[in-house]
């Protein structure tokens, strides 16, 4: 009988379980803007490897993630991202780089980001109250009928 590659039949999983875990867990040096370097939030994503972000010199700017992030590293709405600004073209910009929450924290302790800005890493939903999406039935209204 031919030699099987142990990889075919092993029954545990696809593709994903054999490419392996994305180790990222590693503590990396916190990088700084530079000179044609901007931090900014992102307000939305348009799809196509393009978002629109809010920049800490007060500007929105549509932007582009660089190949070698995308797919790799997942950029959210709310993320602190750091912009490479264009020469010719002010309204666009291209990722560079995505801070993780713990480094967005960082640089906004150091005194990089505005306090105006939410680091979005500790928000989860419901915790606003009274918001337009609350549904809920009060039993003792029932009990009247």
């Amino acid at each position: 009988m031919a030699a099987v590659n142990s990889l075919e039949c092993t029954g545990k999983g696809g593709k994903n379980r054999r490419r392996g875990k994305n180790e990222s867990e590693e503590k990396r040096e916190l990088i700084f803007k530079e000179d044609g370097q901007e931090y900014a939030q992102v307000l939305r994503m348009l799809g196509n490897g393009r978002l629109e972000a809010y920049c800490m010199d007060g500007q929105k700017r549509l932007c582009h993630i660089r190949g070698k992030m995308r797919k790799k590293v997942w950029v959210n709405v709310g993320d602190i991202v750091l912009l490479g600004l264009r020469d010719y073209q002010d309204d666009k910009a291209d990722v560079i780089l995505k801070y993780m929450a713990d480094e967005a924290r960082n640089l906004k302790a150091y005194g990089e980001l505005p306090d105006n800005i939410r680091v979005n890493d500790t928000d989860t939903f419901g915790d606003e109250e009274g918001g337009e999406n609350d549904d809920y039935i009060d039993f003792d209204d029932i009990s009247e009928i």
